[in-house]
């Protein structure tokens, strides 16, 4: 029997740290300071990308997709998980668990191969800088941006019919803050190694292909760079693009050890640590990594408070 013949279930529990209830109070703290600057930094930054016609471009069109992705993406488990550790009740719906595994799925989908765009659009910048025009047009990146959005719902869909279609057989805990495929497939009673095999192939798209095709236009990149006469101009691109990296760093670092390895390899505490890192935190920091190392940003940020200020005299 699959867990579609089994939503009668009505709920799961999600034990998340329930057998460390000392770590209970210090975690939603930490969470509600993530989640609330993980707002008002994406916010932000879409306000400022939106309202300042110097960053109507395409670096920070894509810029403004991940800040409207990764607020979709905190939202999708964050408030669920708050609420969970204030109450004794750690229970999650069927329904909502299905959804939350779909849209987390997508979401992260979608990250991947936005940063690969975002890649592209720097190698572009610096190593093609006299046809940057006219590659990156506005309906080249609507199109990058579709192909992103569609390319991680449909993998998501994939990667949740093989999840959940497993068999489930009553079990209704799981071992984790959220639902995810890891913690969900620890709940089937039959092999799956099958599934894990075919979830496994399709991560390796998602995540390897991705990443590979970053590497490859940072080293590129790197070479550009570096003929670069002037120590300012030097400066200023490894600036733009350090940010880029760091973001690559901390996200991909994170999913590629949690998705590209057997779930039963994985320890079931750092599993969950790993899971809040590049769920939670990387979306919290990727708003303070571009705005703090980006110059046109932060520029970007005094304009609109003065603007702002002048308004309000």
């Amino acid at each position: 029997m699959n867990w579609a013949n089994e939503s009668s279930m009505k709920e799961f529990v999600l034990l998340g740290f329930s057998d460390k209830p000392w770590l209970q109070k210090p975690l939603f703290v930490l969470l509600l300071i993530s989640y609330t600057t993980t707002i008002f930094g994406n916010v932000s930054i879409m306000m400022v990308c939106i309202l300042d016609p110097k960053l109507h471009t395409p670096m920070y069109f894509f810029l403004t997709n991940l800040s409207i992705l990764d607020l979709c993406y905190t939202t999708s488990t964050v408030p669920h998980i708050l609420t969970n550790i204030s109450h004794n009740k750690k229970t999650i719906s069927y329904a909502g668990c299905v959804a939350q595994l779909i849209t987390f799925l997508a979401l992260g989908a979608t990250e991947c191969l936005l940063l690969a765009v975002m890649s592209f659009d720097r190698y572009v910048a610096i190593c093609r800088p006299l046809h940057y025009v006219v590659i990156m047009n506005p309906w080249f990146c609507l199109r990058m941006i579709a192909f992103s959005w569609f390319t991680g719902f449909s993998n998501s869909v994939l990667q949740s019919s093989l999840t959940l279609n497993m068999p489930q057989c009553g079990h209704q805990e799981v071992d984790h803050f959220f639902c995810e495929v890891p913690a969900l497939l620890k709940l089937s009673c039959a092999d799956t190694k099958p599934i894990v095999a075919e979830i496994f192939f399709f991560s390796v798209l998602i995540l390897l292909i991705p990443v590979t095709l970053i590497l490859i236009s940072y080293g590129f990149i790197a070479q550009a760079v570096l003929r670069i006469k002037s120590a300012e101009g030097r400066r200023k691109a490894f600036g733009t693009c350090g940010s880029h990296m760091v973001v690559v760093s901390l996200f991909f670092g994170t999913s590629i050890y949690m998705y590209l390895q057997p779930p039963s390899s994985t320890s079931k505490d750092w599993g969950k640590i790993v899971s809040l890192f590049y769920g939670i935190f990387t979306p919290m920091l990727n708003p303070l990594i571009y705005s703090l190392r980006n110059k046109d940003m932060k520029e970007a940020f005094k304009r609109l408070m003065l603007l702002t200020f002048y308004y309000k005299k």
